[in-house]
């Protein structure tokens, strides 16, 4: 969940990207190991994150990371969009695990965080120190030292610790007490096919892991409200997670449903089918009853229907055990782990039509969305968290100056955050471009800005908020009037600005930092 793993790597950075680049066969996403992502595109396909040019239009003041297909993808990011829009509540919150100096990779993450508080939302920065000790074996002197590092420069680009929450995981109780109730809703099997854990895993990276999704619920703690993780796509497993664990804590589950009886998604499926074509008179009643719908199936070819043999078995039987019970959409409100005071609230607030059972109420009257509302609202005044799932925003990687990974522990791959000014433009101007062999062939052909680390460097930072030099740069680079030594040396300059500008901000906020409301060195040294 920290979305600033020191393994990074991307294949584009065209101002209105396509959402992914060719080549990879496949793709695993490991927080803590040195995966990275070849393909973006086949995170839509195997693990249905969902492009962010979709929702786009829909957000605010979209920032440029955003409008250039850097933040290529999301999870449930409309009910953020939507709360941003109509100046409703909502929070962000990311965390940054302080293994090395904070570079222009992490960069991504700082902004996301700023630009959603300064669009209205809760912001929460945190510092991941469990993990760091735990997953990396960091010291806690070590940890001391990067965090305020972090945290430096997360308030010199802009975060207001007067309207936001900063912390640290080894001093927040409020996120270990919320930890220690929702690990009781995970398990190490699923830790093992998650994460790959095995009998040789620690019980304090088990332990950290939990704490995470406790981090990532945090915002909600008060109350229920949309709530935005801004990651890398390797972080993915961390937002799944969360968004399980925060349904299992829900006293109700809300769906549709069209009798008395439980059904399947996919037996629900073809229920409704059979519900919306069917006419009561077909078979000479006044209301369409569960035989009805049982003969109807029956009667219809298994090709035509479109379902495995156990589901058309299980859904005859359901029925035909139902008999005349009357088939009738209503919305239900299922009791997963209400106390008896939560459960008969319910049955007080659905106003309408309704049938009370033992496990669960039918309510006639009510819209899922309306009955999500009112579910969640119930859970909240008899003592339940009623969190919303998580939603999570997806940034690509940045390329390695060198090429490929970048890395914390190569140097000259990335620009740290503290690298003297002119280290800073020296590492540029020695930086892998996507040119030609020669300048000759560059003006022939045109560069491969979508191969250039440093064409990422505009597209990422360099360029700010000015999307019109960003695409001029990448323009003249694949029209072949920029040649590479020109737009390295401009690039190293703006480079050289951006990190003294960067450090006068760093030491005017040192102030604000001792100020603010967190632990800066750990009390849990020796």
């Amino acid at each position: 969940m920290t979305g600033d793993e020191p393994v990074e790597e991307s294949e584009s950075g065209e101002p209105l990207a396509d959402g992914g680049a060719a080549g990879a066969d496949d793709v695993a996403l490991d927080p803590w190991g040195s995966s990275a992502v070849s393909d973006y595109r086949k995170l839509f396909e195997e693990f249905g994150i969902e492009e962010f040019d979709e929702v786009l239009e829909e957000v605010p003041n979209p920032h440029y990371l955003m409008r250039r297909g850097v933040i290529f993808g999301h999870r449930d990011y409309r009910p953020v969009a939507e709360a941003l829009r109509e100046g409703e509540d909502a929070a962000v919150l990311s965390g940054f695990m302080p293994t090395g100096d904070p570079h222009i990779g992490h960069k991504l993450v700082f902004d996301e965080i700023i630009w959603h508080q300064q669009q209205g939302a809760d912001a929460y920065g945190l510092i991941a120190d469990l993990e760091a000790n735990s997953a990396r074996g960091m010291s806690w002197d070590e940890i001391d030292e990067h965090a305020r590092d972090y945290l430096l420069s997360l308030l010199a680009l802009g975060f207001d610790p007067d309207e936001g929450t900063l912390y640290r995981q080894s001093t927040n109780r409020e996120v270990q007490d919320l930890a220690f109730e929702i690990g009781a809703d995970a398990n190490f099997s699923e830790f093992q096919a998650i994460y790959g854990f095995d009998g040789e895993t620690d019980v304090s990276h088990m332990q950290s892991v939990v704490t995470q999704m406790a981090d990532i619920l945090y915002p909600q703690l008060e109350e229920p409200k949309p709530t935005v993780i801004p990651v890398g796509p390797d972080q993915d497993p961390h937002v799944r997670l969360a968004r399980d664990l925060a349904e299992r804590t829900r006293f109700f589950k809300v769906s549709e449903a069209y009798a008395s009886f439980e059904l399947d998604p996919e037996e629900r499926d073809l229920v409704a089918d059979f519900h919306e074509k069917l006419d009561p008179a077909e078979f000479d009643d006044d209301q369409l009853r569960c035989v009805h719908v049982a003969e109807a199936i029956e009667e219809t070819p298994l090709e035509d229907l479109d379902v495995p043999a156990d589901t058309l078995s299980s859904v005859l039987t359901k029925l035909e055990e139902a008999g005349m019970e009357p088939v009738r959409p209503r919305t239900r409100f299922f009791d997963r782990r209400a106390t008896d005071e939560a459960f008969d609230a319910l049955i007080e607030a659905v106003e309408g039509e309704k049938r009370v059972y033992e496990n669960h109420i039918d309510a006639f009257e009510l819209e899922v969305a309306e009955a999500e509302e009112l579910a969640r609202e119930v859970e909240v005044d008899n003592g339940g968290y009623g969190f919303r799932p998580p939603s999570s925003i997806y940034h690509r990687f940045m390329t390695g100056l060198t090429g490929g990974k970048m890395s914390s522990s190569v140097p000259a791959s990335h620009i740290s955050l503290l690298d003297d000014p002119e280290v800073g433009y020296d590492k540029v101007k020695s930086a892998t471009t996507g040119g030609r062999e020669t300048a000759e062939e560059q003006r022939e052909k045109g560069g491969k800005a979508d191969e250039c680390p440093v064409y990422e460097l505009y597209a990422y930072l360099l360029a700010g908020d000015d999307d019109e030099f960003a695409k001029r740069v990448y323009d003249e680079c694949v029209g072949g009037e920029r040649l590479c030594g020109d737009c390295k040396e401009q690039a190293a300059q703006l480079m050289r600005e951006f990190l003294e500008e960067h450090q006068e901000k760093r030491a005017e906020v040192e102030e604000l930092l001792e100020a603010a409301d967190i632990e800066l060195e750990s009390p849990r040294k020796h």
